[in-house]
């Protein structure tokens, strides 16, 4: 359903060539910059984007690459075009809360349907000089390394590998394939009021294998984090790195 008010709202973007990147095409490079635009802009559902003319105006560049770049973000769900009428927003990024008290599941509360968690794999590994000092552990401290996914209404959202000490956690496969979620299982184990401690963000290229796991095309800009959670008395409990779509996710601080 439209929202009359939203549709007064365009996107707006400043007359820019774009700055060729080699081996990434110049349609996806324009794709990448309308979805973090969207994203900045904050403008609702509804909201016009400008003509395919006056974008490749804005970007030096001819319709028809204009036009794979808008499709592609039709495809995604991100616009939708109306006949006759132009080009809208069809849904905004999802709003994703980083803060003491961190929690998927809560963060995605009524902005979608369901939530689920999937469980890509686990290694034990021996904690490097790097992990052992993040963790606080001794090097060679026997440690899980778990691989998941993150999913809203199925769409996979984010990336993430965990570390965990073993002793702290002996039965984390089969706890997080029973629960789906890592929050359940470090309230199983008895660190429910665990929090967030440490968020570091950067942007990075999405790798072939992310894009895969992502279902992006690879060399998009995707966030990326590395995070420590700790207990109330400052241990640290789990070390992650995780890798959000941009065009799906909005972080906020």
């Amino acid at each position: 359903m439209f929202h009359d008010r939203a549709m007064t709202d365009q996107l707006e973007i400043e007359s820019r060539p774009l700055k060729r990147r080699a081996g990434i095409a110049v349609w996806k490079q324009i794709a990448e910059t309308l979805r973090v635009e969207l994203t900045r802009a904050g403008l609702g559902e509804g909201a016009r984007i400008p003509t395919e003319q006056v974008l490749a105006e804005k970007f030096s560049v001819n319709r028809h690459t204009v036009r794979r770049a808008i499709s592609v973000l039709i495809d995604e769900g991100l616009l939708r075009s109306d006949q006759g009428r132009g080009t809208f927003v069809a849904k905004n990024p999802i709003a994703y809360r980083i803060g003491p008290r961190t929690r998927f599941t809560e963060n995605l509360s009524g902005q979608a349907e369901t939530v689920s968690g999937r469980l890509l794999g686990i290694r034990e590994i021996e904690a490097d000089e790097l992990l052992a000092a993040e963790l606080k552990v001794a090097k060679g401290t026997s440690v899980f390394e778990m691989q998941t996914l993150s999913l809203a209404d199925d769409v996979p959202l984010i990336s993430g590998t965990g570390y965990f000490e073993k002793a702290r956690f002996p039965t984390l496969r089969e706890d997080y394939e029973q629960t789906r979620s890592i929050t359940k299982v470090m309230q199983k184990m008895g660190y429910g009021n665990y929090r967030r401690g440490e968020t570091r963000i950067t942007a990075v290229l999405c790798s072939k294998e992310l894009a895969a796991i992502l279902e992006i095309d690879p060399g998009s800009a995707i966030v990326a984090t590395y995070s420590i959670d700790v207990l109330e008395d400052g241990t640290p409990i789990q070390v992650g790195r995780s890798y959000m779509a941009s065009e799906r996710i909005q972080l906020t601080v």
